[in-house]
């Protein structure tokens, strides 16, 4: 599995290694040491799945108790997957990475606690699992508008579905910042297998 760091700290893409054939395709998707060798020391206590029709935007959510890390992947169609920074005093606060995941290139992100996290439908319909580090708190879930001006998120597509609950989203600078996540420095010594 190659390792892709993203220039956000602990936001990585792993790209697994597919054997397709005139069958299909084989892929490892989960690999408990493959994440520690990436210094990905958390439990995963949570899988989550959800299918979207093309424009739907779900995000930029996070968590203030229980916070989750997620690693998440497309296992049919493509979606445009992002991350923001929203860990108060860290050098990339408000900083974002983008990324296309989808059924053909099989890759997967993992976005640590202290992120917000978001994605948008490209194809007709997708399939978007996500393994969690801690359970669902939605008392505590707080939304950031998907297209905050200062965070500038330049998501490939401007005609967008959003819930009720993400129409409302707040920007960034408008969060109670004392209630935001604390800055807690995360490894960045990563390595390719």
């Amino acid at each position: 599995m190659k390792i892709i760091e993203t220039g956000l700290p602990g936001v990585v893409i792993f790209e697994p290694k597919v054997f397709r054939d005139q069958r299909g395709f084989f892929v490892e998707t989960f690999r408990e040491t493959t994440l520690r060798t990436s210094a990905i020391n958390e439990t995963f206590v949570q899988d989550n799945h959800s299918r979207s029709s093309k424009g739907i935007l779900r995000g930029l959510h996070y968590q203030l108790i229980q916070p989750q890390g997620k690693l998440v992947r497309v296992s049919r169609g493509k979606v445009f997957d992002v991350a923001v920074d929203v860990r108060k005093n860290s050098p990339t606060f408000g900083q974002w990475f983008g990324t296309v995941l989808d059924d053909e290139n099989l890759r997967m992100i993992y976005v640590p606690p202290g992120y917000a996290h978001g994605f948008v439908v490209l194809s007709e319909e997708a399939d978007f699992i996500y393994r969690c580090t801690n359970y669902y708190h939605a008392d505590s879930e707080q939304c950031i508008a998907w297209n905050d001006p200062e965070i500038g998120i330049q998501w490939p597509v401007s005609d967008v579905s959003l819930s009720t609950k993400d129409q409302s989203a707040p920007n960034l600078s408008q969060q109670a910042v004392e209630k935001l996540p604390n800055y807690i420095p995360i490894q960045d010594n990563l390595c390719a297998i």
